[in-house]
């Protein structure tokens, strides 16, 4: 992603007139509007609200359901527009809403270094831990931006389609619209478990690298490795502990009663990817050598 180079050269005076730090919430802004003022920031944002309109258009035109689906969600769409972003997450959770996460957060460290712009950030008068917080933090909002639009999205076009009606669910019991609705997005809110920890290990490939397309591609690498040992007999008892099972976590939400256990055991199986790249990442951040760039 192309930097803007104003923005980093802002850090700078206004640290020097006061001879104060500025606070860690002013360049989280910072970091914000940097985001916001480049373009290809909204090519994951317009991919994960242009899917579902495709999915929804192509239901339509299709005139039945998908035959021979797993998801029970998939023979309720033409019942209940509610039951497309339900559909829309499984498909997605996989591969499809990380690497848009992936696409942020390995680029947020690794675009300034190339483009010149972290070492004027760095030879400020700024802190960084302050930067390194709030970049990561950044990429955090653009990751959770990015899965409750898409959520957004394919609720209002299912709904557009197929109306406003209560749902059944995982454990074929029958609730109602409005609950459904919120049981949709308390999902997407439990999927950004897994999904922050694939942003912390994109934000730590991007302080190490200092290369966008390696952040990016080595981040998107993981979780590809995770889904293969998945699948790999005997390996099994490594299952529960894998990254990428957690992404499905969210069905507990979806079962009559709410069986929190795959919550609360992905919420700390996430924390064992999260806190060591976190720190890793603040650690590199802090040693990183500017003088040559």
């Amino acid at each position: 992603m192309s930097s803007v180079s104003a923005t980093p050269g802002a850090v700078a005076p206004t640290a020097e007139r006061t001879g104060r730090r500025p606070p860690t919430a002013r360049i989280y802004g910072w970091e914000l509007r940097k985001l916001v003022s480049q373009k290809r920031t909204y090519l994951g944002l317009g991919l994960g609200m242009l899917l579902p309109l495709i999915f929804v258009v192509s239901q339509i035109i299709r005139g039945h359901p998908p035959r021979h689906a797993d998801s029970i969600f998939a023979s309720e769409i033409f019942q209940s527009g509610l039951a497309t972003p339900v559909l829309m997450l499984t498909f997605l959770a996989a591969v499809f809403l990380p690497l848009i996460a992936a696409l942020v957060a390995g680029d947020i460290v690794a675009n300034e270094d190339g483009n010149g712009t972290l070492k004027t950030i760095l030879t400020r008068s700024v802190d960084r831990g302050q930067v390194f917080a709030a970049k990561t933090l950044a990429a955090i909002t653009y990751a959770t931006v990015a899965i409750f639009l898409s959520a957004a999205t394919a609720t209002a076009a299912g709904v557009a389609a197929w109306g406003f009606h209560s749902v059944r669910t995982l454990s074929d019991t029958v609730v109602s619209a409005p609950k459904a609705l919120l049981l949709v997005f308390a999902a997407n809110a439990v999927f950004l478990i897994p999904l922050i920890a694939v942003v912390c290990i994109g934000v730590l490939l991007s302080t190490v690298t200092r290369n966008s397309a390696a952040s990016i591609v080595g981040t998107m690498g993981v979780t590809l490795i995770l889904a293969i040992v998945s699948q790999i007999p005997g390996l099994e008892g490594l299952h529960p502990y894998l990254l990428t099972q957690q992404y499905f976590a969210w069905q507990g939400l979806l079962r009559t009663p709410t069986d929190w256990s795959p919550i609360l055991h992905s919420l700390w199986v996430c924390a064992l990817y999260t806190v060591p790249a976190l720190i890793a990442g603040y650690l590199f951040f802090l040693r990183r050598d500017v003088a040559g760039g």
